[in-house]
């Protein structure tokens, strides 16, 4: 379980609330890549009673046949659509005023479909405001948590936008949706150890995606997991820890080390630099050189918890017999 809550992320949401009654449109940036995983629940708690267009960018790193259940996945929800997009495309980015309009229904002619811009910090919010603007508005950056305040924007097609700061939950309870924000960089490097990230990450690829995996490294195998002592060490903190590499039946320490001996992290006697194998692994990850990859499906959702009934008794009162 990871737990953070910075005094501006706390702001941010304040903002967001004190906002939203005068908003038609709630856009909520994900990255295709994870879209379950980079979706905030807070926002979609905050903005339950509003119309959600899921904008799901950077698609040109994203499996194209994921990206099309993920698509139909949000489609099928009540109010709310969903669109693939590269940020930088301004082709592709033209649709979605049309798509607010249809989202907001009946506005007054004389005034815009007011839109809110919400995402977890670098899913490339900024970049999608420059794109809309046809200008550079919405500072951008590789960085978490570059936009720090509020800004309004008016594009073309009678759409206002209002930009807001990247918001994070306080905690992320799921454990696997962790390790995948910060394999993909939406989380700070030091936020989990470096390397653990890169293990459960590289098994998970073995899992969805293994020829792309064995071709980019030239890998002979992908070693099944075995309990191994390493494997405690590479779950997240917390009481209820999930073997993440049990989940995707690969062992993926062994991977880190193959990539890292094949990749300069060969130190002299033999000895393996596993933080080597994990600047190599996350870094063409992100940058999109092990092809165009998903790193979870809508089939991973976790069910909802279901409520425990009372207890008859309980509901019985007092026993008086004696």
């Amino acid at each position: 379980m990871l737990g953070w809550y910075p005094g501006h992320m706390h702001k941010a949401r304040r903002q967001i609330t004190e906002a939203l009654p005068e908003i038609d449109v709630v856009i909520e940036v994900l990255d295709a890549r994870l879209p379950y995983s980079s979706a905030n629940p807070m926002l979609a708690q905050l903005t339950r009673h509003k119309p959600v267009l899921k904008l799901l960018s950077r698609a040109d790193l994203a499996d194209p046949a994921r990206t099309k259940e993920w698509v139909a996945y949000f489609d099928a929800q009540p109010d709310m659509r969903a669109l693939a997009v590269t940020t930088t495309n301004a082709r592709e980015l033209k649709r979605i005023p049309r798509l607010c309009h249809e989202l907001a229904g009946q506005v007054r002619a004389d005034r815009d479909v007011r839109v809110m811009v919400m995402g977890i910090p670098n899913v490339g919010k900024s970049t999608l405001i420059n794109g809309l603007a046809g200008r550079s508005i919405a500072k951008t950056g590789n960085e978490p948590a570059v936009t720090k305040r509020q800004q309004k924007v008016r594009i073309g097609g009678r759409v206002a936008i209002i930009d807001t700061p990247g918001v994070l939950w306080p905690k992320i309870e799921d454990q696997a949706s962790a390790y995948r924000l910060a394999a993909s960089g939406a989380i700070r490097d030091t936020a989990i150890d470096y390397v653990d990230v890169a293990v459960v990450t590289a098994a998970e690829l073995a899992r969805r995606y293994p020829e792309a995996l064995t071709a980019r490294y030239r890998l002979k195998a992908l070693p099944a997991y075995t309990a191994n002592p390493e494997a405690e060490r590479v779950e997240a903190d917390g009481p209820a820890r999930v073997d993440l590499l049990a989940l995707a039946g690969f062992d993926g320490h062994a991977i880190l080390a193959e990539i890292a001996s094949r990749r300069g992290g060969l130190r002299p006697g033999g000895e393996v630099d596993l933080h080597r194998g994990a600047e190599v692994l996350l870094h063409e990850l992100r940058d999109g050189k092990l092809g165009r990859l998903t790193l979870e499906t809508p089939a991973d959702i976790p069910p909802e918890p279901v409520e425990e009934p009372a207890c008859a008794e309980d509901d019985a009162g007092p026993d008086h017999t004696a």
